[in-house]
């Protein structure tokens, strides 16, 4: 039966390009999880966009000479370019920007607002005279007065993982430009965690057995360490979204209360886009549906507690908004697989050194699959892994090129030379052709069962592992003896090969989707595996703006093993990946200033 699937994926800050450890943190899994749940045959909406408000926006801004507004176009269409290059299927990738996710923003805020759990308060924040401006938590930089970790910012320390109160912050400094903030008063709205507190503890504890142990460990840790405590969801800025409430002229919904609302507006543009505007409460009011949060370590803390904190404060009032019926509520995250950090080359990536891989210029070189096979075996689902240009080289040339490739390729083109450019006639199996058949089509269930799990690495590694079993197979029969003295035993061989070859082609398409289309289509298939990639323009009160869609098949090929019919026309191969030369390594550590 048909699942509602919601992939809600990290919303990029639009100040700054994307590099391989953005990618593997969120992007890439979120596309490889979709993608599956489309050949499952399961209801998926892949939501996201650009973050485009707040200081990290404006701060960039000031740096360029320009306005926010064309800071955040600048950086979001660069996303959109390599989005589309890499082939992440966002149903709707959009902004922060848009007036339907201003509506929805103060429709929430509203709604928790009416529940109770908002209140006001005076409070003292950080101001920066070099500037003139109060510094957002996250612009202020200092030691933690819980762990020590001299670089925390003012919202979340990095090293353990608890929100901050930025005014008990040792050592301030301005992110901005380095100087000493002073503390002035200011009036704020304040999510009322405390009052809270029961209900996310309640939540956390009844998914301790599937979520990931990092996730609970910093979500439960740092309830049962402090508790929670109110935090200020309006900041005094003027680039962002405005305080609903009258009076409250020049202060703005803090970014982080309103960017993850954007999950939620996004659900609702796109549906509305599709021209079917009611379909967004499939996956958000449905409670058999199922939201999974793809988000790195970082952002735990937002996407585990508060998250679900400003949801269930919306309660039962946001959906009155929009139907009648009663107790209709939001539906809370089912799970929120977050990955660790990727480093690179035994370092931190660092964006002002240059010391990381970014995706575009990646891509100006190299094809994507080689890269979504890379940081799917090399992903940080459970701890700290490492970029390393010789690994990457390694894996592309004695794994993807040699496992994988030089498979389907010997077999396609053997049989293209041999059987008249057509799949062979076998006549009845042999028992060794049978058990091979069979355990590659086992694959579907264990495969399925890791990418159902978000173990990707796992579900790759699987789906690597039947590859090599199928090599072995052809080692054991060699059909390119076999044609010499019996040109029928050669026929079962190759078409049993070519069978589990259309399976792993299946098996691996969420992590390769390119490869996988142009083996589906070498095999003889006209049906594309997946839909399409397309841009849109979308114009409302705040101007135009650039969406990437996605546009789906009426049907899905399935998930499902080889229904390849002998006789079938085989298209003349060529290769699916290209060896590279060892001296890449050194090549791209010289790009980067390493050596």
């Amino acid at each position: 039966m048909s699942k509602n699937i919601l992939v809600a994926v990290a919303w990029p800050y639009a100040n700054s390009q994307i590099h391989v450890g953005n990618i593997t943190g969120s992007y890439l899994p979120a596309d490889i999880f979709a993608r599956y749940h489309r050949l499952a045959g399961d209801h998926v909406a892949m939501v996201s966009g650009s973050d485009a408000h707040g200081t990290p926006v404006t701060v960039r801004a000031d740096a360029e000479g320009t306005s926010p507004v064309q800071v955040y176009q600048k950086y979001h269409h660069g996303f959109l370019e390599l989005f589309q290059k890499l082939g992440l299927t966002y149903d709707l990738f959009t902004s922060t920007h848009t007036e339907n996710h201003f509506r929805v923003s103060q429709d929430i805020f509203r709604a928790i607002k009416e529940n109770g759990f908002l209140y006001t308060e005076r409070q003292l924040q950080w101001f920066a005279p070099s500037i003139g401006r109060f510094l957002p938590d996250r612009y202020v930089e200092g030691t933690c007065y819980l762990c020590g970790y001299p670089n925390a910012r003012g919202d979340q320390c990095d090293q353990c993982g608890s929100l901050l109160d930025a005014t008990l912050l040792i050592d301030p400094h301005a992110k901005t430009d380095g100087s000493t903030p002073e503390l002035r008063e200011t009036e704020h709205f304040f999510l009322d965690l405390g009052a809270l507190e029961p209900a996310i503890t309640d939540f956390l504890n009844q998914r301790e057995h599937y979520w990931r142990q990092n996730v609970l460990r910093q979500s439960l840790g740092q309830i049962e360490a402090s508790g929670l405590h109110g935090r200020a969801i309006t900041r005094d800025l003027d680039w962002g979204i405005p305080v609903p409430v009258e009076g409250w002229q020049g202060k703005c919904l803090y970014v982080w209360f309103e960017a993850v609302i954007g999950y939620l507006s996004a659900a609702i543009e796109y549906t509305r886009l599709e021209g079917k505007p009611d379909e967004w409460q499939n996956w958000w009011f449905n409670l058999d549906a199922k939201a999974f949060y793809f988000i790195g370590k970082d952002n735990i803390p937002f996407h585990a507690v508060i998250w679900p904190a400003q949801l269930i404060g919306a309660g039962v009032y946001f959906a009155k908004f929009f139907i009648e019926e009663d107790n209709k509520r939001l539906v809370l995250p089912y799970d929120v697989p977050a990955n660790e950090f990727m480093n690179m080359q035994g370092s931190k990536i660092s964006g002002s050194r240059n010391w990381a891989v970014w995706g575009l210029d990646f891509l100006s070189r190299y094809d994507p699959d080689p890269l979504r096979y890379y940081l799917t075996v090399n992903m940080p689902e459970s701890k700290d892994t490492d970029w390393d240009w010789t690994d990457f080289v390694r894996r592309n040339n004695d794994e993807l090129v040699a496992t994988w490739g030089n498979l389907a390729n010997r077999m396609l083109s053997f049989s293209y030379k041999h059987w008249e450019g057509c799949v062979p006639e076998p006549d009845e199996l042999r028992p060794e052709d049978e058990e091979l058949l069979g355990t590659v089509e086992g694959g579907f269930q264990t495969v399925g069962e890791h990418f159902e799990a978000v173990r990707l690495r796992a579900a790759l590694g699987e789906a690597m592992r039947l590859a090599t079993e199928v090599n072995r197979y052809l080692d054991r029969c060699a059909p390119w003896f076999e044609i010499k003295s019996d040109k029928a035993a050669a026929a079962k061989t190759v078409y049993t090969a070519l069978r589990a070859i259309d399976s792993l082609k299946t098996l691996f398409a969420p992590i390769l989707p390119f490869s996988s289309q142009r083996l589906h289509e070498y095999l003889g298939y006209s049906q594309p595996l997946f839909g399409e990639q397309y841009t849109e323009n979308v114009t409302d009160s705040l101007g135009e703006h650039t969406v990437l869609r996605y546009r789906p098949l009426a049907s899905h090929p399935g998930w499902l093993p080889s229904r390849l019919p002998a006789g079938q026309p085989l298209l003349k191969p060529e290769p699916l990946f290209r060896k590279l030369d060892p001296i890449v390594a050194e090549q791209e550590l010289a790009r980067m200033g390493g050596s």
